[in-house]
C-alpha cells in the first residue's frame, strides 16, 4: 500500500510519486527473477539516473537534485520496498559521491561530478578490508607516493557493486596511525586492479559484493581527494549519511513485509474467518505496523536535523539501530503470518527476512551503533 507521507513541498511529493511509479513499473516486475537467478539488472541504474534519482541530495549547480535529505531518504525507502539490493546500491552510490563533493577541488568536481550525479557513472565505497571492518584505523592497503602519483598495493573487502561500478572511493594508507589514511578516486579499468569472485550472500543477490586487489596499481596525483592524511575524516564524515540511507532501506523492506502480511491475512481463512480477524494475529500485525512507523520517524527526525545543519551523528546511529532491528523483527513476523508458506520461496517474505539481516551489519554493525550512541551520552 502507498505510504501516506508528510513531505515539505509539492515538488517533493511529485518526486516521491515518481520514484513510486518507477519502482512499481520498472523494479517490481523483474526483481524476483534477478534475485532468484542472481543476475545483475542491466539498465536499471541508467533508468534511475535519467529520472534524476541518483543525485537528489546534492546541489543543483553540480547536476544534483538539490533536495533535502528528508526527501531523498523517502525516495530511497520507496525503491527499497520493491528491490532492496537496488536501493542499497543507490545509497552506496550517493555515499560514493560525498568525498568528491565535500573535499574535492573545483577542478576535480568539474571533471568528474556531473557524470557521477547524472547517473552516467555508478560509484562504490571501498573502505573495509578483510581484517579491518569497523576498525578503519587498522587499514593496511597502502598508497606509496611516486613521481606523478601513487602506487597502490593491498586488498579491500565487502565492496557493493564491486567489479561493476565505474569508480571506487579508495581509502589507503599513506602514513602511520589514524592520521595516515588518504582518500582516492579510482576509475574502473585501472591497470593492476582486479576483483574477486562475488560473495555468496544470504540475500541482495542481484548486485555483486566483492573483494578488490591492488597489485602496484598506479593512480595520478589528481586522483587523491583532499590532503594526505585526511582519509578517515572524509570516511567518517560520510558514514552518518550512509547510516541514514541504510535506515531508509530497512524501513522500505519492513513496509513491504508488512504489506504482504496484511494482504495475505485478509485472503487466508481458518476456522471460517479471515486470519486477520483472529485477535492474536491482528495484534501481531499491529505491532509490526507500530515498528515500521516508529522506525520511519527516527530516520526522518535525523534527516531533518541534518537538513537544518544541526548535529545528527547520534540520531543517525539511533535511526540505523532502530530501523534495522525493526526490519529484522517485522520481516521475521511476516514469515510467521504466512505460516509454513512463508518458509517457502513461493512468497517474497522469506527473501525480505534474509535481506533484512544485512542491514544490521553494514555501515557499522548495530553493536557499533550502540557504542556511538553511548559515547555521545558519556560526553553529555
Amino acid at each position: 500500500m502507498a505510504v501516506d507521507r508528510l513531505l515539505p513541498t509539492d515538488e517533493a511529493r511529485e518526486l516521491v510519486d515518481l520514484a513510486r511509479q518507477i519502482a512499481d513499473k520498472v523494479l517490481d516486475p523483474i526483481v524476483d527473477q534477478h534475485e532468484k537467478n542472481e543476475t545483475y539488472p542491466d539498465g536499471v541504474f541508467a533508468t534511475l539516473g535519467e529520472a534524476g534519482l541518483l543525485s537528489l541530495p546534492y546541489p543543483e549547480e553540480w547536476g544534483g537534485g538539490g533536495q533535502p535529505y528528508e526527501v531523498y531518504l523517502q525516495v530511497l525507502e520507496e525503491l527499497a520496498a520493491r528491490w532492496a539490493a537496488v536501493a542499497v546500491a543507490v545509497s552506496v552510490h550517493s555515499l560514493s559521491c560525498h568525498p568528491l563533493m565535500s573535499f574535492g577541488t573545483d577542478e576535480q568536481r568539474q571533471r568528474w561530478l556531473p557524470d557521477m550525479l547524472g547517473g552516467s557513472t555508478i560509484g562504490a565505497y571501498s573502505l573495509s578490508e578483510p581484517q579491518a571492518g569497523s576498525d578503519a584505523a587498522a587499514l593496511t592497503c597502502r598508497a606509496t607516493a611516486v613521481d606523478g602519483g601513487y602506487r597502490i598495493s593491498g586488498a579491500k573487502a565487502w565492496i557493493t557493486h564491486g567489479g561493476v561500478a565505474d569508480f571506487y572511493n579508495l581509502f589507503a594508507r599513506t602514513g602511520e596511525g589514524s592520521q595516515g589514511i588518504s582518500c582516492f578516486l579510482v576509475p574502473r579499468g585501472t591497470e593492476g586492479l582486479t576483483f574477486g569472485k562475488p560473495e555468496e550472500k544470504m540475500g541482495l543477490h542481484s548486485v555483486p559484493t566483492t573483494t578488490a586487489h591492488y597489485d602496484d596499481a598506479f593512480l595520478d596525483e589528481d586522483r587523491r581527494i583532499g590532503t594526505e592524511g585526511q582519509g578517515l575524516q572524509i570516511a567518517f564524515s560520510a558514514l552518518d549519511s550512509g547510516r541514514l540511507g541504510i535506515a531508509a532501506v530497512a524501513v522500505g523492506l519492513a513496509q513491504a513485509a508488512l504489506d504482504e502480511a496484511v494482504t495475505y491475512s485478509q485472503e487466508r481463512t481458518t476456522f471460517g474467518r479471515k486470519i486477520i480477524d483472529h485477535q492474536g494475529l491482528a495484534f501481531l500485525l499491529a505491532d509490526m505496523a507500530a515498528a515500521v512507523d516508529s522506525a520511519r520517524a527516527t530516520y526522518i527526525d535525523a534527516a531533518r536535523r541534518r537538513d537544518a545543519g544541526l548535529p545528527y551523528s547520534r540520531h543517525a546511529s539511533v535511526a540505523k539501530l532502530t530501523a534495522t532491528d525493526a526490519a529484522m523483527k517485522v520481516t521475521t513476523d511476516a514469515v510467521q503470518v504466512f505460516g509454513g508458506a512463508g518458509y517457502t520461496r513461493d512468497y517474497r517474505v522469506e527473501r525480505y527476512m534474509r535481506e533484512a539481516k544485512i542491514t544490521q551489519i553494514f555501515e557499522g554493525t548495530n553493536q557499533i551503533q550502540r557504542l556511538v550512541i553511548s559515547r555521545h551520552l558519556a560526553r553529555g
